[in-house]
């Protein structure tokens, strides 16, 4: 008989402790792009993903974050495999996508409607979404650059999401956007970032970062996660 009540006493004790470790389970996030989220060209620690995970331990958020980058990616190959990443249900997703749309020189309403495809599945996964913006450069013209730069802020006000406009904006800030002096900040090719451009690029993303953090917990506190 003894045992018996030990046993209900031990278990007593134990579902505080349950219910307290599930509840703590972190915040998932996805990571989603290009080879700026894969992070070519980089070790394995120093990539946009690995610096981020590094900044979401510091600040103290409890975030577990997936790499889903894929080198040359662009928004259609994004749009093609977002259901499958989604198969994970991320509890958010961090839309980095367009850099390869750039080079390619593609219509801007494709990138558009492609970036529209991935919000939305996101969306229906229940998946909160933060949009990392890319600017196209002057040489394509004025009415191409006008058309591609609407498509970030367009998006962001349709679907109510966190936005981080340009991807590049630690450097650019750092640089005055000088490319005799960004090349400090970039690899050989002189499209991707260093290690060094990608924290000065995390840095200049804190605020949003902690916009989507705050988006987050909100949405998981209504829901009851």
């Amino acid at each position: 008989m003894r045992k018996f009540l030990r046993q209900i006493v031990v278990s007593l004790v134990s579902i505080p402790l349950l219910l307290t470790t599930a509840w703590a389970e972190p915040l998932r996030i996805t990571a989603f792009g290009d080879s700026l989220v894969q992070g070519y060209g980089l070790p394995q620690d120093q990539g946009l993903v690995a610096q981020l995970q590094v900044w979401f331990d510091t600040e103290g958020y409890d975030v577990a974050l997936t790499n889903a980058g894929v080198s040359g990616d662009t928004t259609a190959g994004g749009a093609a495999r977002i259901d499958w990443t989604l198969a994970d249900q991320p509890d958010g997703v961090i839309v980095l996508l367009g850099g390869n749309d750039l080079l390619r020189a593609l219509p801007p309403e494709d990138t558009r409607a492609n970036l529209t495809r991935i919000i939305e599945a996101s969306r229906a996964a229940g998946a909160e979404v933060m949009l990392i913006g890319m600017q196209a450069p002057g040489n394509y013209g004025a009415d191409y650059k006008a058309a591609f730069d609407s498509i970030y802020p367009d998006l962001t006000q349709a679907y109510d999401l966190v936005l981080h406009p340009f991807a590049f904006a630690g450097m650019a800030a750092e640089t005055g956007e000088d490319p005799a002096q960004m090349g400090a900040f970039m690899q050989d090719d002189g499209i991707h970032p260093n290690a060094r451009g990608v924290a000065l690029n995390i840095k200049a993303m804190e605020p949003t970062l902690r916009a989507f953090m705050q988006r987050l917990t909100e949405v998981s506190a209504q829901s009851g996660g």
